[in-house]
């Protein structure tokens, strides 16, 4: 069973795709996930304010696109970004400041 994952795409005015997700993302999805991103631009900013879980197989994608990616992520992911080490490599912006 596929976990719902809704995933949008945008671009900013300076051109910069943008990946608006809502839902969870898990190892049942994340072929969705990849798939989005493989056909974005070389910088991507992932919106995962919506995102309520984010699971090893979600983290092991974005580490795998952490040369082109930034995220934009609330309070409950926010820790998790960080405990992993994701955040160190990656530009995690806070919904506020977008």
């Amino acid at each position: 069973m596929t976990t719902p994952l809704t995933v949008t795409s945008g671009h900013r005015p300076d051109g910069t795709s943008v990946l608006t997700l809502t839902g969870e993302i898990d190892m049942s999805n994340t072929g969705a996930l990849v798939t989005a991103l493989e056909g974005s631009g070389d910088r991507v900013v992932l919106d995962l304010t919506a995102v309520d879980y984010l699971d090893s197989a979600g983290l092991s994608v974005l580490f795998t696109h952490a040369d082109r990616i930034e995220l934009v992520a609330g309070p409950l992911l926010t820790p998790v970004l960080t405990v992993s080490g994701l955040a160190e490599l990656v530009p995690v912006h806070d919904p506020e400041e977008q």
